[in-house]
Parts: structure tokens; sequence; C-alpha cells
């Protein structure tokens, strides 16, 4: 069973960065695509941005294209999110997922999630 442990979240005005990093335990190996999610009040949760095993692949959703990036060091079996001029828009809890089963973009396909981290951005 894999555990995800997100960190990194907090408070930021706009046009702030911040970066989440998401550590991954427990899986026999860890060769599978990762990716983040979020979800704002009242609303589903929505895609961010995923990467392929090797890192050579991401796909960002473009209500974050040019401001966020993921990346990925496998060494440490960790994930990030660096996430650039934030707007207060981006405020939502950030997931952290792993494994996905085929359609990134579908957060029913993904195997393992963590447990949230939240992200404020003021005006």
């Amino acid at each position: 069973q894999v555990q995800l442990v997100e960190s990194g979240g907090g408070l930021a005005q706009a046009g702030d960065s911040l970066s989440l990093s998401c550590a991954a335990s427990g899986g026999t190996d860890n060769n599978y695509p990762m990716g983040w999610f979020r979800q704002a009040p009242g609303n589903e949760r929505e895609f961010v941005a995923a990467i392929t095993w090797t890192g050579s692949s991401t796909f960002i959703a473009d209500s974050v294209k040019g401001r966020f990036t993921i990346s990925r060091d496998n060494a440490k079996n960790t994930v990030y999110l660096r996430m650039n001029s934030l707007k207060p828009e981006d405020t939502a809890v950030y997931y952290c997922a792993a494994d996905p089963e085929g359609n990134y973009l579908r957060d029913s396909d993904w195997h393992y999630w963590g447990q949230g981290t939240q992200v404020t951005v003021s005006s």
C-alpha cells in the first residue's frame, strides 16, 4: 500500500509563489505516474498536473499552464508542484495522487491519494 504525504501549503498573496511536495512510501516500487489535483469549496476535485515515471512528460491543466510546473525526484520518491503568480482562484485543498489507471484527468482513475494540503491565496 502506497502512502502519500503532502507538505508546503499555506497562505500566500496574489502574485506570490509556493511549492508543494509529496513524498511516497510503502510501495514495492514507485515507477508510476504522479499528479496533483485540487478542490475548492463547493467545487469538484479538478486535475492540476501530472508527470510520468521518468519525468519525460508532464501534463498541465489549462487553468494553471504557464504558472505551475510539476517535477519529481525518484531518488527521494517525491513529486513537486511549483506554483508561481498565484491567484485567489488557486485557493483550494491540493491533493497528491499516484498510479493512474488510464485517464490522468479523471480523479477516479488514480489509485492512491494524499490527505491534502490547504493553499489559500489572498488578493
